[in-house]
């Protein structure tokens, strides 16, 4: 590992954070006397940051706590009009302004609980990239950037070119996401003296390009950074459950919620996470790694323990620790389980067990429910469903007033009748 004067690279090296590098050695001697403004964006897709997210969110942290200089947090109200290709498939669906005010406001959230914000020379700051490229005048913008960028270069970019090899369409509008993007970096210069650029791998293309922009434009040396994307072992990106994205928002994931995604990672992967996701010493989360056997668990529970805390703060952590060990480990109900309101007539007229398990969002249809009836996976106050048809009445409140439901081992919600 590279021997850096600065402690952010350093810090960054040491927990796996640096895949790619524009200038590493300029990059140090800025970050070495506090002199790095470096941004990340993030699309306003939805009302809620996720841990794919939360990568980045991590380098800023580190620049801000080893005061390397100023983390910009860049929401994207305007880029999300347009959809970033980027690792897609198909075309993005376009989302109205409404939805995208709302979803920017909303990941406000996420962004403070990890960074630091204020007037202070590395104090975190949040703009929105709305602010100028709503304002664009197209036909001075093709004049004025978009001759800076050749088509057969833009072909060649990974984003573009999987989407044509596999006959896929691209639409003109997610074609011109990379110069907008390119252009962020630009206008964050010219504002805030902004000179790097953090992302994923996947991101390092447009990062290139926006580098290439800002010379062309005259905006003085910019440099970029990427982060290896997270993946499963099966090749997949990480960050996503059976139920959906793991959310960092409270009122899209609760806080327990978010703790079990932790402590149920794979054995592989504990020492990754930790290095990235909690701020735990490099020392303790060596000696965690080489744990083995059922002690791995004790690492897990200690690393969805600091993940949680991070997001969500030491109290909601404790509280979702302690609901899983008596849950789990003593067998009883906790009150921080997830709960969902029925109305107590649906109880006494009698709730079908396949529709009681969708309401409780723990499957997503009758027919995915009576599979798992079959294959014995499904419980009701802790006893084996073995029968499709089975109707819960209010006999079947426990002496809480609740219905605990639960598909296999980890997943539990209770029924509370209103």
């Amino acid at each position: 590992m590279p021997n850096y004067t600065s402690d952010f690279l350093n810090v960054l090296a040491a927990r796996g954070f640096i895949h790619q590098c524009s200038d590493a050695a300029a990059i140090d001697q800025l970050a070495a006397k506090g002199g790095l403004v470096a941004y990340a964006g993030y699309d306003a897709t939805a009302p809620s940051l996720h841990i794919g997210h939360l990568t980045t969110i991590m380098m800023l942290y580190w620049l801000q706590e080893t005061a390397a200089g100023k983390p910009i947090a860049l929401t994207g109200g305007g880029t999300t009009r347009v959809g970033d290709p980027s690792g897609k498939d198909e075309t993005r669906q376009l989302r109205s302004i409404e939805e995208i005010e709302a979803n920017t406001t909303a990941m406000k959230t996420g962004f403070g609980r990890v960074l630091r914000f204020g007037e202070g020379a590395t104090d975190a700051v949040m703009i929105d990239n709305g602010e100028w490229l709503a304002r664009l005048n197209y036909i001075e913008f093709l004049r004025d950037v978009g001759r800076h960028f050749s088509v057969n270069r833009m072909l060649t970019m990974d984003s573009v070119k999987l989407r044509l090899e596999r006959d896929q369409e691209l639409s003109f509008i997610e074609f011109n996401y990379m110069l907008l993007q390119s252009y962020d970096f630009v206008e964050l210069a010219r504002r805030l003296g902004c000179n790097m650029q953090l992302g994923g791998s996947d991101q390092w293309g447009n990062i290139v390009m926006g580098i290439d922009l800002g010379r062309r434009m005259g905006t003085g040396q910019l440099y970029g950074l990427t982060c290896p994307l997270l993946m499963t072992s099966a090749g997949t990106k990480m960050g996503k459950t059976a139920a959906g994205a793991v959310w960092l928002n409270e009122d899209m994931l609760p806080a327990y919620e978010y703790w079990q995604f932790w402590r149920n990672v794979e054995d592989a992967q504990v020492e990754t996470l930790m290095k990235r996701f909690t701020t735990l010493p490099i020392d303790e989360i060596d000696r965690l790694s080489r744990l083995g056997g059922s002690e791995i668990n004790e690492a897990k529970k200690i690393l969805a323990t600091a993940a949680t805390t991070m997001m969500h703060g030491k109290a909601k952590a404790d509280a979702a620790a302690e609901t899983a060990r008596v849950t789990f480990e003593k067998g009883e109900l906790a009150s921080d389980l997830p709960t969902v309101e029925i109305t107590r007539g649906e109880l006494a007229g009698g709730l079908g067990v396949l529709s009681a398990f969708v309401a409780a969002g723990l499957v997503k249809s009758n027919s995915e429910a009576r599979r798992q009836v079959q294959g014995g996976g499904l419980k009701v106050n802790d006893r084996s469903v073995t029968d499709d048809k089975l109707m819960l009445r209010e006999a079947d409140l426990t002496s809480d007033g609740v219905v605990k439901l639960s598909l296999g081992k980890k997943k539990h919600v209770l029924l509370r009748p209103v």
